[in-house]
This record gives structure tokens, C-alpha cells and sequence, in this order.
């Protein structure tokens, strides 16, 4: 069976060094779990951390996985990190202190569902800033606050946004300067003073280091900085983060020779992927078959460690590997190993037939 090993300590060492660096930029932040899919035996070692308590929270988007998160540690302030559905508004309460949200009738029924459970509901509304994903549309967004500041278990602190996940809209300054005015507008006409402005992700990062973040952004939301060590503006390692809490290997169940050209008539049935054809001079070489397919992962957000291995094409169950004139000697019952990326974890946590080792 293939093997995702995580490296918890590589992980934790990561969020002291993020803990200190946005210390240092007057930030807040929080640790957005969503990658590992509740995995408990990751999510305990990084919970029971001390790094943990000098976040200001543990976000995620699966309401399983913050109940999952406050039974290792019920002190952590949790953050639900979209909007909730109907059917998920006991448990969004229950589990979560803080929700992103943008639909009145959600915060209204967060509202009743916080007087019966005897709480008082935190929620950060989002506002859309050209990323057209969930927010508040702008020109709506002064109505919409007041509306939502009337609710009695509901406490209203803060406003952010979502940039770089679907489109890739970049968090430029002047993005980011119409999210600070926002707040700004909502502290004078409504009296209040909102405690977050969460403008800031991994992706911003980079910019934060080089002064290019305004200083109204006071919350960040990150994950994959925290647990790749990089950021997605550039794609680069950040601050001396670890860039190897995961390493993935697959099981070769066959090595054989074979020819570098299918032969038969080509028909539309494949439900596989293949690679474009490889200039390497060679009329045959061997493929290593590999224990893991599209349904486990995308062997795209893979990179094979040995660079000489060149991804071939891939089913629903196996994937193919070209080794060459297999110069390493691999060998059946031997392993490919490789660096997975964040899409590449996320899918490898939620497969059952890949097993998981805390390393």
C-alpha cells in the first residue's frame, strides 16, 4: 500500500517561525488545517505544541474536523472558514467560536441557533473583492452591516476577503487599502471598533516581508505556508520555513521493458491521463507500474524525487513511471518516492487505500 509519511516537529517548527515573523509585523493569525482532513494523530501533535496557543485560531472548512480539533484542545479558538450550510448550523456553533459568513439569512439562523445552545456566535464577514468567490457584493456592504449588528448572540468582529484561490486576483496594496477603508467606514457610521481586518493568506506573505501590506490588515488566514514552508505567489520557499513535512511513496507492483509506443487501434474509451511522449532517444524502456491512481491523487502535484523517473500515465488504480535503463536497479516490491504538494496531500489524506505514517 503507498505511504504518505508527516513529519509533525517539521510542521510545528514551521508555525513558531510564522508565530515570531508576524510578531514581528504586529499580525494575527491563523492555522488553517483544512490539508490534513481531521487526521488526528497529526492535528494532536501540533495541538498539544505550545507553538498552538500563540495563534489567534485553528480554522477550518469541515466542521468533523474542528470537533476533531477541539476534543484534542478545547482551549483553542476555532474558525469555521466559510459560510455555513443550513445542515451544518448545530455543529458550526457548537464547534466553531468564529464563522465566515456573507448571507443574512445564515446569520440570522446562526443567531437562533447561538440563543438556543446559550452561546454568542463570533462572525467575520466577508466581502468580495474580485475574486468572485463568496463576499458580500461591495456596493451592498454598509446595508448589510447594518442589518446584521441588530442580532443579540451574534458579535460582528471583523471583515476580510478571499483573494488568490480561484482566479488568482492578487492581494495588491490597493486591494487591500478598499478593505482597510471598508473597515474604516463601518467603525464611524455604526460606533463599533472591528477587532479583525483578515486580508492576508500565504500568498501574502511575500508582500507582508516587504512592506507592501497595509497596516489596517491585522489577521491573516494561512496553511499552506504553515505546512509547505511556501508561498503560492511565487512558489518559493519563505523564511527559512520547512519545505518536507510530507514525503509520499508508492509501491512498484510490476517492472518490466517495454515499448515507448502503444500498439493497437486508439479508441476515446481511456479514463486514464498520459504525459507527452518523452525525447529520450529510446525505442523501449521500463515502466515502473505504481500501487496509486487518479482516485488517490494527481500524479501532476507530484515530483518524483529521483529525476531521472518521468510520470508516463495514469488510471483510475495504478499509475506509470518510466525509469529509464533503470541504471538505480529498482525493482518489484521497491519504491518511487516523491516531494507532494498541498492539492497532492489533500486528496492523499482523504484516500482510505493510502495508509498514513507519522514520521
Amino acid at each position: 500500500m503507498s505511504k504518505l509519511k508527516i513529519y509533525p516537529d517539521r510542521i510545528v517548527s514551521n508555525i513558531e517561525k510564522l508565530n515570531r515573523f508576524c510578531q514581528q509585523k504586529d499580525r494575527k493569525w491563523s492555522l488553517v488545517t483544512k490539508v490534513l482532513s481531521g487526521h488526528k494523530p497529526t492535528l494532536e501533535k501540533i495541538l498539544c505544541s505550545d507553538a498552538v496557543s500563540h495563534v489567534h485560531s485553528v480554522g477550518d472548512s469541515r466542521v468533523s474536523s474542528l470537533r476533531t480539533i477541539k476534543s484534542l484542545n478545547d482551549e483553542v479558538q476555532t474558525m469555521y472558514l466559510k459560510p455555513p450550510a443550513k445542515s451544518y448550523l448545530k455543529n458550526v456553533v457548537k464547534y466553531a467560536d468564529i464563522s465566515l459568513n456573507t448571507d443574512y439569512v445564515t446569520i440570522k439562523a446562526l443567531n437562533e441557533e447561538s440563543k438556543r445552545q446559550g452561546k454568542k456566535h463570533k462572525v467575520l464577514i466577508m466581502i468580495e473583492m474580485g475574486e468572485l468567490r463568496e463576499g458580500v457584493v461591495r456596493e451592498h456592504f454598509l446595508d448589510f452591516y447594518s442589518k446584521v449588528f441588530r442580532f443579540e448572540n451574534i458579535e460582528i468582529v471583523g471583515l476580510g476577503t478571499n483573494l488568490g484561490c480561484m482566479y488568482g486576483i492578487e492581494p495588491t496594496f490597493d486591494k487591500l487599502i478598499q478593505l482597510c477603508l471598508y473597515k474604516q467606514l463601518i467603525d464611524v457610521k455604526y460606533e463599533v471598533n472591528l477587532e479583525l481586518v483578515s486580508g492576508g493568506s500565504s500568498i501574502t506573505l511575500p508582500l507582508l516581508s516587504k512592506g507592501k501590506v497595509p497596516e489596517g490588515i491585522n489577521h491573516m488566514r494561512i496553511g499552506e505556508a504553515a505546512f509547505f514552508g511556501v508561498s503560492p505567489l511565487d512558489g518559493k520557499r519563505f523564511s527559512q520555513l520547512s519545505t518536507n513535512a510530507f514525503e509520499f511513496e508508492g509501491d512498484i507492483i510490476e517492472l518490466e521493458r517495454k515499448s515507448d509506443q502503444p500498439d493497437g487501434v486508439m479508441g476515446d474509451a481511456s479514463i486514464g491521463e498520459i504525459s507527452s511522449p518523452q525525447e529520450n532517444g529510446l525505442s523501449s524502456s521500463f515502466r515502473a507500474i505504481v500501487d496509486f491512481g487518479i482516485i488517490d491523487v494527481d500524479a501532476k502535484n507530484l515530483s518524483p524525487k529521483d529525476k531521472q523517473v518521468d510520470f508516463i500515465g495514469t488510471t483510475s488504480d495504478v499509475t506509470v513511471y518510466d525509469v529509464g535503463m533503470n541504471l538505480k536497479g529498482y525493482k518489484t516490491g521497491d519504491h518511487l518516492l516523491f516531494n507532494p504538494n498541498y492539492m497532492a496531500v489533500a486528496r492523499l489524506m482523504n484516500s482510505k487505500f493510502v495508509s498514513k505514517f507519522i514520521a
